[in-house]
């Protein structure tokens, strides 16, 4: 690019021969992708509007201009036969581990729970009789989800055979570490680490979890609208993401149903 002799000479051309620079990249840096492009031009459009403020210039020749838009990415499923795999594997480690760690993958897949909400459940916030379970989202915000019959099950398993052999000191948390204290978000990404290493499955997460309940609840028919207040997104828009992971679904089934659908 053109030398510039300060802030108030920059262009809007200025700024576009920028973003394209940014994303070519050049002989001495790599090209930049569509985020990192956008942080760019964020800190850029903070600079002016500093200069802005403090009377260095007079205009703002970034108002207008605005970031590349990012490609939104896919959440990550897996089908369900594969999460069955993962919670019977986590199951068969010695006890008392192995039903704690099958009653986490329950919740975690059973209601769709963040990490950190599975992690901050006490047990006072699972009622097994009516097989609901409270959960604190995001802002602090509560929400009282249906427990499945399965999850309902590896809780019970849990409570009766597992948590009472590792507790070593009073506490309220549901899901407790080998010296009796509240597990924590890493301890349980070990747990399900160590589950998808043992079943053969990559790249497997919590967020995998959560992810494919939302993905098989969809395919499954659920409004979108329903699945929003299950995961606890504050606004539809969030969850409207997994929609799009179902059209490969839906592409399948449509390709080998319809008489219309296949070249002859």
């Amino acid at each position: 690019m053109r030398g510039i002799s300060g802030p108030e000479a920059v262009s809007a051309s200025d700024l576009a021969d920028f973003t394209v620079d940014l994303a070519r990249g050049g002989q001495d840096r790599a090209a930049l992708g569509p985020g990192s492009v956008a942080r760019c031009v964020v800190a850029v459009r903070g600079f002016h509007r500093f200069c802005l403020v403090e009377g260095v210039t007079s205009s703002d020749p970034t108002r207008s201009w605005r970031p590349p838009q990012t490609p939104r990415r896919l959440p990550k499923a897996i089908p369900y036969d594969r999460v069955v795999t993962l919670i019977s594997t986590a199951a068969a480690a010695a006890p008392p581990f192995g039903v704690r760690d099958a009653a986490l993958l329950e919740i975690l897949y059973g209601v769709g729970a963040r990490i950190s909400e599975a992690c901050g459940l006490d047990v006072d916030d699972v009622d097994l009789e009516e097989r609901v379970v409270l959960l604190r989202g995001k802002g602090s915000r509560e929400r009282r989800l249906p427990l499945g019959g399965h999850a309902a099950e590896a809780v019970s398993a849990y409570l009766v055979r597992g948590r009472p052999a590792l507790m070593s000191r009073s506490t309220p948390a549901l899901f407790v570490n080998s010296r009796g204290a509240r597990l924590s978000r890493q301890s349980a990404w070990a747990v399900i680490a160590s589950a998808a290493e043992r079943a053969g499955l990559s790249g497997v997460s919590p967020h995998t979890l959560r992810h494919s309940f939302a993905t098989h609840l969809l395919e499954g028919g659920a409004d979108v609208r329903v699945v929003q207040e299950l995961l606890g997104h504050a606004s539809v828009t969030t969850t409207q993401i997994y929609t799009r992971v179902t059209v490969d679904t839906l592409r399948e089934v449509y390709s080998t149903s319809h008489p219309r659908a296949r070249m002859t």
